[in-house]
């Protein structure tokens, strides 16, 4: 064999190499499972657009707006994204057979941003059997933040436990010997805010607390409870309850000429959902917590985050109304959740989806306050840990104090 044959041959063989390299490579890039191909990721989701806490149902449509807008800029990645929705109604049974017809029937990569927490806690076990994410969940419950018992469960929001405690040191500090009363929604929800709320009051809980009623969320009103509440003769009053609730309550204790020190919890703090049906005028110098901007503050008027905002609302979500909490929220939760699929590139397993939930380092989101930023790790499922006091005025929140964590409130 000649030199020159023996060349040609070297050069077609490491060429046959190179090509054999390439296509492996490319084959080993893209990795999937059901649910995501080279042109789509289907995602899931349960909302309550019926029944008690049919506020939040919002959420659901900004999310779905906001994904038309990734789809409508060519997608993530080159894919785009299918958003299905179903509504639970917030009924627990409702949410198993909504989440098990997403799973097995439309075959979703994951499930994001599942509301409310009798709903999560009713799916939350069949989801990690499936090893289906269940991402970025839409409460604030303590319990999502359980990465060795529950590895495909991850939160978002800053945990109820936290919140209340900062509530609790606030008024040890102002209102060292108050009479509390508290409203509280008689499931998880309500029962993880108030363990916090008592867990920061620590052994002055059992003095300070001197009336507690719980409500069902089959009821339709709550007045009665305020009533009872009011005659405890309590001058601090935590409103732990879901926007209709808590727009009632706040409505009622004025009715009654009842002004405790208020403190509402933040998944109620909407401006459009909860104060304004309950009157501005009835809830002036209501104390919560935000760790999202509010479209009402003219702080953040020529703010740029915000601007992308009032930018995506006009061309992908005209119908959203911007002083809707709600719809702040599904903004920036639907920010993350994009994030994170950028992230896991071609490799969209459930698996790495979940890898790369687990691996957001001081992500900045258009809407999240100054100084609050998403970070997560593989024992950390909490993204957002962190939150500052504001107090309702005129018809805006006015922020005060400095930006507080859960260690702030050891």
């Amino acid at each position: 064999m000649s030199i020159k044959v023996r060349s040609r041959l070297a050069a077609l063989s490491a060429a046959t190499l190179a090509v054999t390299m390439m296509s492996g490579a490319a084959f080993a890039q893209k990795k999937y499972d059901t649910g995501a191909t080279d042109t789509e990721i289907k995602i899931g989701n349960i909302m309550p657009y019926s029944g008690p806490a049919s506020a939040y149902g919002v959420i659901g449509k900004t999310i779905d707006a906001y994904f038309k807008k990734i789809n409508a800029e060519g997608g993530i990645n080159g894919r785009k994204i299918s958003f299905i929705s179903y509504d639970d109604g917030y009924s627990p049974p409702k949410a198993v057979e909504q989440v098990r017809k997403l799973v097995e029937s439309d075959e979703v990569l994951l499930v994001f941003d599942p509301l409310g927490t009798p709903s999560n806690t009713a799916i939350q076990k069949y989801l990690n059997q499936k090893k289906v994410p269940q991402l970025f969940v839409a409460t604030g419950a303590t319990k999502w933040n359980d990465p060795k018992s529950f590895p495909w469960t991850m939160g978002w929001q800053p945990n109820y436990q936290t919140e209340g405690q900062i509530y609790a040191k606030y008024v040890l500090k102002e209102k060292p010997n108050a009479k509390i009363a508290v409203l509280y929604q008689n499931d998880d929800y309500g029962k993880d805010y108030l363990k916090g709320f008592k867990d920061g009051l620590g052994a002055k809980a059992a003095s300070m607390i001197v009336a507690e009623s719980s409500y069902e969320v089959s009821e339709p009103t709550i007045d009665s409870h305020i009533v009872k509440l009011k005659s405890s003769g309590a001058d601090v009053f935590f409103n732990i309850a879901t926007p209709k609730f808590a727009a009632q309550a706040i409505k009622k204790a004025a009715e009654i000429d009842w002004k405790p020190m208020q403190f509402l919890n933040n998944v109620s703090a909407s401006i459009g959902s909860v104060i304004k049906p309950a009157g501005f005028e009835n809830a002036q110098g209501i104390i919560s917590a935000a760790y999202l901007k509010d479209a009402t503050d003219q702080q953040w008027k020529n703010d740029a985050g915000m601007k992308r905002f009032d930018e995506f609302l006009a061309k992908y979500f005209p119908e959203g109304n911007r002083i809707d909490l709600n719809v702040i929220f599904g903004y920036s939760v639907s920010q993350t959740m994009v994030q994170v699929l950028k992230q896991a590139g071609d490799n969209l397993t459930r698996a790495n989806v979940m890898k790369e939930a687990a691996s957001l380092k001081d992500l900045e989101l258009d809407l999240l306050l100054p100084g609050i930023k998403i970070n997560t790790g593989p024992t950390d499922f909490a993204p957002i840990s962190s939150v500052q006091l504001m107090r309702f005025k005129g018809d805006t929140w006015e922020r005060f104090g400095d930006v507080l964590s859960a260690d702030a409130t050891n």
